[in-house]
């Protein structure tokens, strides 16, 4: 998402208490209680966590309001951001006259969950010094906001996907490799899941098997994947996977 540099906001010491969740379903919480919220200051408050910086206010009211005319989009704005208030509590969004951001010390699980996958991406070494716990991956299967069409949504969740099946591959080869079978085979079916078509996680449920010994189950599902993809569009596997399956059943 495209936003316009300024001046961060300074952080509080108190401890934080809001906690924002993006990933199947927007809920924001305040010491774990739900907060209801109107669906503009939900729509601003996402957008705003979906950056890590503060946006122009004319382009937030832009994006979030982009059928209206400049004046009753900035009109919009205002009043999105008076219903993100809550009497006591800290603000969830700061205002300042040219740019509005999310509040530092609001909690979002979709950032968390951007730098554990970036981090499984960018390290190397044994499955031992994995950045995540097995009982971590569900989130890598999570979508972000379901059943939200806005454009500026729809982009960031294919975004958000194309990380998530990156890490869930890499996993599964990490896995493979230091022998953890049981493991590399969850992860990659996992990412099968989420995008059955996607030939390069189907990959990784064959090599998995291969690597464990069991060709009848790899050939198995290279042919599961064969009849999807004819089905569905009516295409074959690539050359490179029709080629290894064929020396594997010579």
């Amino acid at each position: 998402m495209t936003t316009v540099a300024a001046h961060s906001p300074p952080r509080r010491a108190a401890a934080t208490h809001w906690r924002l969740r993006l990933l199947d379903g927007f809920e924001l919480s305040f010491d774990n209680s739900p907060v209801v919220l109107a669906r503009s200051a939900q729509r601003l408050i996402s957008m705003l966590a979906l950056g890590d910086r503060p946006v122009a206010r004319s382009y937030a009211s832009g994006v979030l309001w982009s059928d209206r005319d400049s004046e009753h989009a900035n009109a919009c704005l205002r009043s999105a951001i008076w219903r993100t208030r809550s009497p006591g509590r800290q603000p969830v969004v700061i205002a300042t006259p040219t740019h509005v951001s999310l509040a530092s010390w609001v909690e979002v699980d979709f950032r968390s969950s951007v730098a554990r996958s970036r981090r499984v991406l960018s390290t190397e070494g044994p499955a031992a010094d994995l950045p995540i716990a097995f009982d971590e991956l569900d989130e890598l299967c999570a979508e972000l906001l379901p059943d939200w069409y806005d454009d500026w949504v729809l982009l960031e969740r294919e975004r958000y996907r194309q990380l998530q099946l990156h890490a869930l591959e890499r996993l599964s080869d990490r896995f493979r490799l230091a022998g953890r079978f049981a493991e590399s085979l969850h992860v990659a079916l996992t990412a099968v899941a989420s995008d059955p078509l996607r030939e390069s996680a189907q990959r990784r449920v064959i090599d998995t098997h291969l690597a464990e010994g069991n060709l009848a189950d790899a050939l198995r599902q290279y042919r599961r994947y064969a009849r999807l993809l004819a089905a569905e569009l009516g295409l074959q596997p690539s050359g490179d996977l029709r080629q290894y399956i064929e020396t594997l059943s010579a």
